[in-house]
């Protein structure tokens, strides 16, 4: 997948907050997440995002 900043990914699991929606702050060997549900930001690697990815969309 070519994933982008700013595009939504929708993953696997879902946040403690409810959401499953997260935005690509950053792209790399690692990804900074950001959760669309509580605005909380992460560091994943990029291996466990492709692997948990279920969705990805453009933002609107």
């Amino acid at each position: 997948m070519d994933y982008q900043v700013g595009d939504i990914v929708k993953l696997k699991k879902a946040h403690p907050c409810g959401s499953q929606e997260w935005e690509i702050l950053r792209v790399g060997m690692d990804f900074r997440l950001k959760c669309l549900g509580c605005g909380h930001q992460i560091m994943v690697s990029r291996k466990l995002v492709e692997k948990n990815t279920r969705g990805l969309r453009k933002p609107d």
